[in-house]
């Protein structure tokens, strides 16, 4: 597949997330994470030949095989479930990882980090930038920590040396805008009471393919796009 459409997608994109900007009120650099999960190694290249240089991924397995052929100088997001199994995985691989949501997880990561250092596989002095992932919809079905065990994870993940740069959720699956901005009001509050001047947590990912504009309008500072970018996934 060559992804021909994904330069227009991409710029009716920009396009929305400014006329919703200033609908909204809202300022700032909206960063588009182009998420490849069920597309060839292809969809990376056409990304990266597009000007997106943050590509997306749910799984470690699939995102290790895809930097194999990908270009250089990609930054590559963990967005799904870490299992601590796969944390072993993460130094040197990943740019950030968006889905902390355990303290297990976080331990697991942070002494994988500390084998890495070890071995020289990252620097000493390296900090994984990481996101909190908050399930603010209590849906049983989705990874993610409650919002009131959010500042203990935050904590944790900051005095283990990661980087903390905020929060990251996953709405609803609805075409209901209220209930989307809702959740994404819900989450930009709660980040707004648990930030310090330590940890200002300053990056909310929030948003996909079908619910991106109500994410921006609540003010997400990260959006994770796929089939509005590449169309339909082959799996």
């Amino acid at each position: 597949m060559t992804f021909d459409d994904l330069p227009g997608n991409l710029a009716r994109v920009r396009d929305d997330i400014a006329r919703i900007q200033a609908a909204a009120g809202v300022s700032g650099d909206v960063r588009i994470v182009a998420v490849t999960k069920g597309h060839p190694g292809t969809a990376v290249e056409a990304a990266a030949r597009a000007g997106l240089a943050d590509i997306g991924e749910n799984r470690v397995q699939e995102a290790l095989g895809k930097q194999e052929s990908a270009p250089p100088g990609l930054r590559w997001h963990l967005i799904g479930h870490l299992q601590t199994n796969k944390t072993k995985f993460v130094p040197g691989r990943f740019w950030m990882v968006q889905s902390l949501d355990s303290e297990r997880v976080i331990v697991a990561l942070a002494r994988a980090m500390d084998a890495a250092r070890t071995d020289g596989r990252v620097g000493d002095d390296e900090r994984l930038p990481v996101l909190i992932e908050v399930n603010v919809g209590g849906e049983a079905q989705k990874s993610g920590c409650a919002p009131a065990e959010a500042a203990t994870l935050v904590a944790q993940a900051a005095s283990l040396g990661f980087d903390v740069r905020g929060l990251m959720t996953v709405a609803p699956f609805t075409d209901d805008e209220a209930v989307q901005r809702g959740v994404f009001a819900e989450l930009r509050t709660l980040r707004d009471r648990i930030a310090t001047r330590e940890t200002p947590l300053s990056e909310l990912s929030m948003g996909m393919s079908g619910d991106y504009r109500a994410a921006v309008a609540e003010g997400a500072t990260i959006v994770r796009l796929g089939t509005v970018l590449f169309g339909a996934r082959e799996r």
